[in-house]
C-alpha cells in the first residue's frame, strides 16, 4: 500500500476542519434559543404578567426530562451503541420540535390567563417545549463531543472543541444582544382603553426572536445530512486505510465501569459546579444590568453579550495551549478561581456602575474560555472512546441537576428576598428594583466548590498519571 491510501480522511486537515464546521451550525443554534429569552425576562413580566418564579421554574425545565427521565443518558447509550450519525440527526429533530412548541407557547398571549397543574398555562407550555429542546441539544452536545473525538483523535483535538464552543457561543452572544431589537422591530400595535379614552398601544413581539431561533435550528437539521455524507466517507476511509479502529463495543458493563472512576466524579462535579455557576448566572444577567447597574433595558443585553464574545477568540487560544503544553489541570483551576472573583464582587452592595460590569463580565468570559478548553478535552484521557459517548452523557446528566436546579433556586431567592415587588406588582404601583446581593453569593459558594474540586482533580491526575497535565499533540 502507499502513504497516501494508509491516510484516512481524518488525517485531511481541510475535510475534518469541515467536518467541525457542519457540525457547529447546529450547536450555534441550540445555543442561541437556549439564552434567546433572558433579556426578554422584563419583557414577560409587564406583558404575561410572568414572576420571577414563573421565570425561574420555566429556565429550570431545560434539565427535567434530562434529569428526572434520564433521557440524556438514554441517548449516551444510543450514541455508543448506534453511532454519531442516526443520534445527531434524531437529536437535530428534538431540538426543533422542542422549539416549536416554545414559539407556540410564547406567540399565544391567551394562554397567560389560565393556570395548567397549578402553573401560569403560558409558562406551563413553553417550560415544555423547552424540556424537550434540552433533550435534543444536550444529546446533541455529547454528539459533537464524540464527533470530534472521532476526528481529530491524535490531531489538534483540544483546539477543535475550543473552536466548536467558540462558535456556538457566538449563539450565545447574538442571544444576549438581538432578543429586545427583534422583539420591538416586530412590535404589534393595538388599541387600548386608558381611563375611559382609546389608546393605541405598541407591545413588542416577544414571539419573534423564538422564530428566528426555529429557522437557525431548521437549518441546523438540514445541514446535519450534510455531515452524514462526510462520516460515512469517514468510515470508509478507515477500513480502507488499515487503521486500527477495533475497540471494544459498548456493554452496559460498561457504566459501572465508568461510575467507579473517580477521575470521572471530579469532572462531573467541576462540570456542573462550574457551569451551573455561568449559564444560570446568563439566564439573569440581563436582568441585573438593569436592577443593579441601571443600564437602559433595550441595552442591558449587550454587556452579557461581552462574556461569549471574548470566548470566541481565547477558548480556541487556551485550547491550543493544551494541545501544544499541556497543564490541563492548572488551568481549570485558574478559570475557577476567577470565577469566585468575578461573582464576589458582583455579590458586593458597591461598585454600582455599568462599566465595573464590563469588566466583570469580560472576566468571566476568559473562565468561561479557561475551564472548558482544558476539561472537554480532558475526558478521553480518563475514559476509553468506546465509552464516550456514556461518559459525556453521564457528565451531562448531572451538569443538568445544575441547569435546572440553580435557575429555579435564584428565581425564588429573588422572591423571598424582594417581597416588596410582589406588593407593587398586586397594587399595580410602581415595580422596585430587585436586589441581587443573595443570588450573587449562591454563584460565588458555587465558584468556591469548584476551586476545591479542581485542586482534587489534580491531585487524582497526579497519583493516577491520567495524562492531565501533558500535551494532547502526538509527535
Amino acid at each position: 500500500m502507499t502513504d497516501a491510501i494508509k491516510k484516512s480522511l481524518r488525517d485531511s486537515k481541510a475535510a475534518r476542519w469541515s467536518a467541525l464546521g457542519i457540525i457547529s451550525i447546529t450547536m450555534f443554534a441550540g445555543y442561541f434559543l437556549t439564552d434567546v429569552m433572558s433579556p426578554l425576562k422584563p419583557m414577560l413580566e409587564a406583558e404575561f404578567g410572568w414572576s420571577s418564579t414563573n421565570y425561574g421554574i420555566f429556565t429550570s425545565a431545560y434539565g427535567w426530562l434530562n434529569v428526572f427521565l434520564i433521557m440524556l443518558i438514554l441517548g449516551g447509550i444510543i450514541l455508543d451503541k448506534m453511532g454519531v450519525r442516526f443520534t445527531g440527526l434524531m437529536a437535530s429533530g428534538i431540538m426543533v420540535l422542542g422549539a416549536a412548541i416554545k414559539f407556540w407557547a410564547i406567540s399565544n398571549p391567551t394562554l397567560s390567563t389560565d393556570t395548567t397543574l397549578g402553573i401560569h398555562t403560558q409558562v406551563f407550555w413553553a417550560a415544555i417545549g423547552f424540556a424537550i429542546f434540552g433533550v435534543g441539544v444536550e444529546i446533541a452536545g455529547i454528539t459533537v463531543s464524540k464527533i470530534i473525538v472521532k476526528w481529530f483523535k491524535g490531531h489538534e483535538m483540544a483546539l477543535a472543541m475550543g473552536m466548536q464552543m467558540a462558535v456556538a457561543r457566538m449563539g450565545t452572544l447574538l442571544a444576549m444582544a438581538a432578543p429586545v431589537p427583534l422583539a420591538n422591530f416586530f412590535a404589534n400595535s393595538h388599541i387600548v382603553v386608558d381611563g375611559g379614552t382609546l389608546v393605541e398601544r405598541v407591545a413588542p413581539s416577544i414571539s419573534a426572536p423564538i422564530a428566528f431561533a426555529l429557522v437557525l435550528l431548521s437549518i441546523g437539521f438540514i445541514a446535519f445530512f450534510i455531515y452524514i455524507s462526510m462520516d460515512k466517507k469517514l468510515d470508509a476511509s478507515i477500513a480502507e486505510s488499515g487503521e486500527d479502529n477495533n475497540e471494544e463495543p459498548f456493554k452496559f458493563s460498561n457504566i459501572g465501569t465508568i461510575v467507579s472512576n473517580k477521575g470521572f466524579w471530579l469532572i462531573a462535579f467541576l462540570c456542573v459546579l462550574f457551569y451551573s455557576s455561568v449559564f444560570p448566572f446568563i439566564k439573569y444577567a440581563s436582568d441585573l444590568m438593569v436592577n443593579k447597574y441601571g443600564v437602559d433595558q433595550s441595552l442591558a443585553g449587550l454587556i452579557p453579550s461581552l462574556l461569549p464574545l471574548g470566548t470566541l477568540f481565547l477558548t480556541p487560544l487556551f485550547g491550543s495551549i493544551y494541545d501544544k503544553k499541556g497543564k490541563g489541570a492548572t488551568i481549570m483551576i485558574i478559570g475557577a478561581v476567577i470565577i469566585v472573583f468575578v461573582h464576589g464582587i458582583f455579590s458586593l452592595p458597591i461598585l454600582n456602575y455599568w462599566m465595573v460590569a464590563v469588566v466583570l463580565v469580560m472576566l468571566l468570559g476568559v473562565a468561561l474560555s479557561l475551564v472548558p478548553s482544558a476539561m472537554w478535552p480532558s475526558v478521553p484521557k480518563i475514559i476509553p472512546e468506546n465509552q464516550l459517548g456514556t461518559a459525556f452523557s453521564l457528565i451531562f446528566w448531572i451538569q443538568n441537576w445544575g441547569l435546572m436546579g440553580v435557575p429555579l433556586l435564584i428565581g425564588y431567592v429573588l422572591d423571598k428576598t424582594n417581597p416588596e415587588v410582589a406588593i407593587a406588582k398586586a397594587n399595580g404601583t410602581e415595580i422596585p428594583l430587585y436586589d441581587y446581593t443573595y443570588p450573587m453569593l449562591i454563584f460565588t459558594a458555587l465558584g468556591i466548590l469548584a476551586v476545591i474540586v479542581a485542586f482534587m482533580l489534580k491531585a487524582e491526575d497526579k497519583k493516577k498519571g491520567y495524562g492531565l497535565q501533558l500535551p494532547n499533540i502526538q509527535k
